[in-house]
């Protein structure tokens, strides 16, 4: 997706970015430290309803990234699922709880992952190497 103009066909439009992760703690450090970049930030405790927002949206956000250890569904899962309805949809998974293997073997893989506790740099790095291409 290359940058998209705002309805005035001037500015271009500011990317979405989709978080989800079940602490509403971590949601709001990730949501603090990617305030700093020029784009729109939604939150979601729930990856169902990150789901359901994602698949009723006209355009997909720019980014999604999750977290791998949800209660209601796995970030694998809700990669997956993402990925069927757009197969080029950028994802960034994070984890405290698992590595890289997690996906080394699955049909849906994230484009990047990001090991918790991440430093907060590091975090606004990848998301801006993957909003930049």
């Amino acid at each position: 997706m290359g940058v998209s103009k705002s309805r005035n066909g001037h500015e271009p439009a500011r990317p979405r970015v989709f978080i989800v992760d079940d602490e509403p703690i971590l949601l709001e450090l990730a949501e603090k430290v990617l305030s700093g970049l020029k784009c729109d930030i939604q939150t979601f405790t729930n990856p169902a309803v990150a789901l359901e927002t994602y698949a009723a949206a006209a355009t997909p956000p720019e980014l999604i990234i999750t977290d791998f250890a949800m209660h209601e569904m796995d970030g694998m899962n809700l990669i997956r699922e993402c990925r069927r309805r757009n197969p080029r949809q950028k994802i960034l998974l994070v984890s405290g709880t698992v590595d890289e293997s997690v996906f080394s073997n699955s049909d849906a893989k994230p484009d990047r992952f990001l090991a918790k506790p991440y430093l907060p740099a590091a975090l606004a790095s990848v998301v801006q190497e993957l909003l930049d291409h």
